[in-house]
This record gives structure tokens, C-alpha cells and sequence, in this order.
């Protein structure tokens, strides 16, 4: 399994984070039919699990990985997922430098964060760049798909897909994804990754079933952060609730207030995003509920986001 650590320890220098971090960052090449796709993977595990971006291997056929001793190995695909651009390669080696993941959760904007990659292909490997994050849980529209990223400022080119967005205590916080461009005018710093507390459940998903399961959905829009109603009562405010979904079965209007989810009290969307991420279609989830100055109680049961 791919585990993700809530304690982040002292920061760490620009130095100290690229000695601890690049032995765990690998060139991907992947033989197309009339070229080489090149990328980056992240060791997460010391039995040779690879994490990497599905594009990188898309419509390849061999897989080799360079090591940052720049010795290369044959790779194994062992699952993958192209809405997420999430895929998992394995090496039959062991006793290898894993990589530390960090809670993407605790990220906020301005947060120092560092990318290490092959911008360009093999020729600039194990390049680090810097910058901070620009921005969280960014709707993002890919090939005509939404995903949720991580901004970041960080220089990212092709080639650095696949690679770590590594926070100031050395953690991977991200996979990095996509850099913005556009035909007509010039675009920097506007990178995108892939948050850890999202890729958490989803490699887990692809270790354990060999797919992603579907992730449910609330129904409800809320404010960003909590509003006092009473002195020491904070409830997020309900601002749409979309029908047919599992708010709105379950009763929750426009207007109430959220106070807790699961038995945790929510006084951030963060915190609540935090809560649905555990959650699959089918279960159920207890919801707190403040209305016209009383609380209630509902019972959710999850099902799929409404289109």
C-alpha cells in the first residue's frame, strides 16, 4: 500500500531535499511504436512499486526506468488509470529508496515546494526546480475531464510528468502532471499536480482491485470556511445542495449549516473533502446539521457524483 505521513518534521534545506529525495525519482522511457515517450516515476515503495503518470505510458509497449546511478531495468505495468493519469510499474528489485509521502491537506498558498524531473527528456534528468504552491484544489479541465490539482509556480516541462512536487520537508505532496500552455501567447509558471491525499486512495485502489473505485459524492456546495453560530458551535454553510444526490435524499436545504461528518466536527471544506475521501459509492455517512438555530441529525448514502 502506499502510505501518506500527517507529521512533517523540521524544513529542510534546497540541498538536504535533493539528497533525500532523487534517489527515489526515476526516468520512465517507454517504447512507442515509432518513438520513445520519456517521463518520471516516483519509488514509493522498497520493493520496487513505481508511481508515475498514465500519458507516459500510453500506447507503449517495453518499459525500461533509469536509476539515479543512471543504471536501467526492465519494468513490469501493474495498473493503471487514464481519468486520474495515475499508473503503477514494478522492477523485481528490493532494498530500494523509497520516497515519503506527505498529507497534500496540510498544503496552503504559499507554501515553499520543489519538483524534480526530467524536464525535456534524459538529457536534463534529475533536474529540482522551485517555487510555491499557487493554489489548492484547482478544477482543472483535461481532455474533456475535471481533475483536482495542486497549482504550483515550480518550473515544470515535458518530461517532468510523473515526477514529485516535494514539499519543504522533503515529502511528495503531488505527482506533477500538466503545465499550462496555450497556441497564442506565452505561459509560465502555471503547474499543475496531483494532490497525495487523492493519490493515496487511488494507487490503493489499483494495488487492491486493479482499478479505481468510483468515488462518491455529497451533493453539497460549501463555503470555504466555517461561520460561528453560536460561541463555540462553527458549521460550514450549505450554499447548493444538487438534487438527487445523497444530500439532498437524505434532506439537507440550502442554507443549513454542516457541523460535523462521520463524527468529526468540519469547520473547513478542506476538512470535509478530508472525510468523503475515505468514503465509497454505498456507504453511509452520518451528517450534523445546525437549521433555524437546532441541530439534526441525517444519514447519507453515498452514490455516484450527479452529472
Amino acid at each position: 500500500m502506499l502510505e501518506v505521513e500527517t507529521d512533517h518534521g523540521r524544513e529542510l534545506t534546497a540541498q538536504e531535499i535533493y539528497q533525500r529525495v532523487n534517489p527515489s525519482v526515476v526516468t520512465v522511457m517507454v517504447q512507442l511504436d515509432d518513438s520513445v515517450s520519456v517521463g518520471t516515476g516516483v519509488i514509493f515503495r522498497a520493493d520496487g512499486y513505481i508511481l508515475t503518470n498514465y500519458h507516459v505510458l500510453a500506447g507503449g509497449r517495453d518499459c525500461t526506468v533509469a536509476m539515479d546511478t543512471g543504471r536501467t531495468y526492465e519494468a513490469r505495468y501493474v495498473a493503471g488509470d487514464e481519468r486520474n493519469d495515475l499508473a503503477v510499474l514494478k522492477v523485481e528489485l528490493t532494498g530500494l529508496p523509497a520516497a515519503t509521502f506527505g498529507d497534500s491537506d496540510q498544503l496552503v498558498v504559499g507554501d515553499k515546494v520543489y519538483a524534480i524531473g526530467n524536464p525535456l527528456g534524459v538529457e536534463l534528468r534529475g533536474t529540482l526546480t522551485d517555487g510555491i504552491v499557487s493554489a489548492i484544489n484547482r478544477d482543472v479541465q483535461v481532455d474533456g475531464r475535471t481533475m483536482t490539482l495542486v497549482q504550483t509556480n515550480a518550473a515544470l516541462n515535458s518530461g517532468n510528468s510523473g515526477g514529485p512536487l516535494i514539499n519543504a520537508c522533503g515529502q511528495v505532496v503531488g505527482i506533477n502532471t500538466i503545465k499550462m500552455s496555450s497556441d497564442y501567447s506565452n505561459v509560465e509558471g502555471l503547474g499543475f499536480a496531483i494532490p497525495s491525499a487523492s493519490i493515496r486512495r487511488l494507487v490503493n485502489d489499483l494495488l487492491t482491485y486493479g482499478e479505481v473505485r468510483p468515488e462518491p459524492s455529497f451533493g453539497v456546495t460549501v463555503l470555504q470556511t466555517g461561520t460561528r453560530l453560536e460561541d463555540d458551535i462553527w458549521g460550514l454553510q450549505v450554499l447548493e445542495v444538487t438534487p438527487g444526490s445523497a444530500a439532498d435524499l437524505a434532506g439537507i436545504r440550502e442554507g443549513d449549516f454542516v457541523l460535523a461528518a462521520g463524527g468529526r466536527p468540519v469547520e473547513t471544506s478542506q476538512e470535509l473533502l478530508r472525510i468523503r475521501r475515505q468514503l465509497y459509492v454505498g456507504d453511509q455517512v452520518t451528517m450534523e446539521i445546525w437549521r433555524d438555530g437546532e441541530r439534526m441529525e441525517v444519514t447519507l448514502t453515498l452514490n455516484d457524483p450527479v452529472e
